[in-house]
């Protein structure tokens, strides 16, 4: 009962934060004609923007990985009263099958959110996950850079998580689609995740810019 009750604090706090928030948000044409159409599509961002683009979740019917952690325990509460769905699993334990839990969720209409880098890193450097899912659904990867001029930062977590001060300025940029991923390419290809890098550093360039 306890956890959730601090769960529903966090998102109580979070929420009258992020109401505070000045927000503009850039998204492709295909990507909104995609939105409107209801057609599956799958959001790759860096871990440590988590934070920002929580208040998206029921914008573009989120589902993601959450771990089997207590931090993830409570992370996964807290989507959950955002309007997101969550498979739970992690590198170490489970995590075969919360991704076949993601993409159960994706074929009954949720978008697949990815922190790319993750679950524990190294940082900006892409895992398979999302390559493996796009080649799966035959979706495409839309990229998102964010920028946010005030903010309280964790230097201690080694995602340098931060969190949006009241009425702070945050652009959002999401540029593509990239794939899908074809039937030919291996998801584990160096090549493939160099070029999702490539494409998110490039988005939190313009994310800066504007």
């Amino acid at each position: 009962m306890r956890k959730y009750v601090l769960a529903y604090i966090v998102w109580l706090v979070y929420r009258t934060l992020s109401l505070t928030w000045r927000v503009r948000l850039f998204e492709p044409e295909e990507m909104k004609k995609e939105l409107r159409e209801q057609q599956p599509f799958l959001l790759a961002h860096w871990h440590g923007d988590e934070l920002v683009l929580l208040h998206l979740a029921p914008r573009y019917r989120i589902a993601t990985i959450t771990s089997t952690s207590k931090d993830g325990e409570l992370m996964n509460s807290v989507f959950h009263l955002m309007g997101g769905l969550t498979s739970r699993g992690s590198s170490t334990r489970g995590g075969v099958t919360a991704l076949k839990g993601l993409l159960r969720l994706a074929k009954a209409g949720r978008n697949c959110s990815f922190a790319v880098d993750g679950p524990k890193g190294p940082l900006h450097k892409a895992k398979p996950g999302i390559f493996e899912v796009s080649k799966v659904l035959g979706a495409k990867i839309y990229v998102g850079g964010v920028s946010c001029d005030r903010a309280w930062h964790f230097p201690r977590s080694w995602n340098k998580a931060y969190m949006p001060k009241p009425f702070a300025r945050i652009n959002i940029h999401w540029s593509g689609p990239l794939g899908p991923v074809s039937r030919e390419d291996d998801p584990k290809s160096p090549q493939i995740a160099e070029m999702l890098e490539t494409q998110i550093h490039l988005a939190q360039g313009v994310a800066k810019q504007q």
